[in-house]
């Protein structure tokens, strides 16, 4: 087998299985979009691509005085922002610190970061519930961040830890001999470089509010709190619940505050996402 041949059968492998896997993405995509369209709400009566479709379930979402969507939908813009927003904050000082510094207990501080991740988070929810009872924060907006915010700290700041060792030291002593302080070399230098990275971490904590229904289940417990996920699960979820149309068309919307936070960061989530995994 000449060597051009080879190379198009590989070629061509390559992109049957490409196109496979984008199916199999697309059909329960494209089968909740026709879901969200068809009138009535039974889930068996649906079909893929409606006879007499509509949007009545998106213009219920937004107008019937029943529907809590825009409050669940506020709840979770809320929680994402301030997820996004800590986590990049928090996990820039940890990463720093952790990348440039050398102190006791720095290599076992690693080990915990890597150790920690190997736990599921299912592991904590009776621990996290005693302690936002004990603070205060149950059934509230700001403990909800607080887990969220705490618990994406070890993943965050290993990834972002790996990337400032790419970022040469170089920099960090021409900057000292300058008169940049600590703080300075970490605003002025590390951070207008390290955007990629941080803009990968920004992009993670704020889709995770918007598609976690385990934690939001066990801490609220106030429909006015409640965020995306928790509150879409109930329209199908009581005993005499059969609103799966509704639910796909709630279900559909959620893309539309990920889709614009992708669009403005993706010049940066390419190389972030590259260069995060390169060091450790």
């Amino acid at each position: 087998m000449s060597r051009k041949l080879k190379s198009r059968i590989e070629v061509s492998l390559i992109y049957l299985f490409i196109g496979f896997m984008a199916l199999i993405i697309a059909y329960p995509l494209l089968w909740t979009i026709g879901i969200s369209l068809n009138p009535g709400t039974s889930l068996y009566s649906a079909s893929i691509i409606p006879e007499n479709w509509s949007f009545e379930h998106y213009k219920w979402l937004f107008t019937d005085p029943n529907s809590d969507y825009l409050i669940w939908y506020k709840n979770s813009v809320i929680v994402a922002i301030a997820n996004a927003f800590f986590s990049v904050v928090i996990t820039a000082f940890v990463a720093y610190a952790f990348s440039r510094y050398r102190f006791k207990g720095r290599t076992y501080g690693l080990y915990a970061f890597l150790l920690l991740q190997m736990f599921p988070a299912l592991m904590a929810m009776v621990a996290l519930y005693i302690l936002l009872n004990m603070l205060g924060l149950l059934d509230t907006l700001s403990g909800l961040i607080l887990i969220y915010v705490g618990g994406q700290i070890p993943f965050n700041a290993w990834l972002v830890k790996g990337y400032f060792d790419t970022i040469p030291k170089e920099l960090d002593e021409a900057a000292r001999m300058d008169g940049a302080g600590h703080f300075g070399v970490f605003f002025k230098i590390m951070l207008p470089l390290a955007k990629p990275i941080l803009a990968v971490v920004a992009l993670f904590n704020f889709m995770a509010p918007f598609t976690d229904f385990l934690l939001p289940r066990i801490i609220l417990r106030n429909p006015e709190n409640y965020t995306l996920a928790l509150g879409l699960f109930n329209f199908i979820a009581d005993q005499f619940a059969n609103n799966f149309t509704r639910f796909a068309a709630g279900s559909i919307l959620i893309a539309i505050p990920i889709a614009l936070v992708f669009l403005f960061l993706q010049r940066y989530l390419i190389s972030g996402l590259t260069a995060g995994g390169t060091k450790g």
